[in-house]
């Protein structure tokens, strides 16, 4: 497996600080059923409106949904292309380093 770049790790940050929130995960939760609109998450979650349109915009932002308006109304669906994503980067972080990856600069 090829070394992580520096725009892997950041890449990697976004996407791990989008799943660091409670409310987020919820959020993500909900979509695994298919595409929302805000007010079912609202009501779903007990939320906000505003506070769920921040929690929103930060995993759109990291890539995990999709947003598409219909009317006055946002619907939400989740990327799967970017929990794969995920998926494969918490894959890396478990095996074992390649010799390339082990070599520091020391000794």
């Amino acid at each position: 497996m090829a070394v992580r770049t520096h725009t892997d790790t950041r890449r990697a940050a976004r996407l791990f600080h989008a799943l660091s929130d409670q409310t987020r995960l919820s959020i993500l939760h909900r979509l695994r059923f298919g595409e929302r609109c805000v007010c079912d998450l609202t009501d779903a979650l007990e939320a906000a409106q505003s506070r769920l349109s921040f929690h929103l915009k930060v995993l759109k932002d990291a890539g995990l949904v999709v947003d598409r308006r219909e009317g006055r109304w946002m619907y939400y669906t989740l990327n799967a292309e970017a929990l794969a994503e995920i998926a494969e980067l918490a894959e890396t972080l478990g095996s074992e380093p390649s010799a390339a990856e082990r070599r520091t600069g020391c000794c």
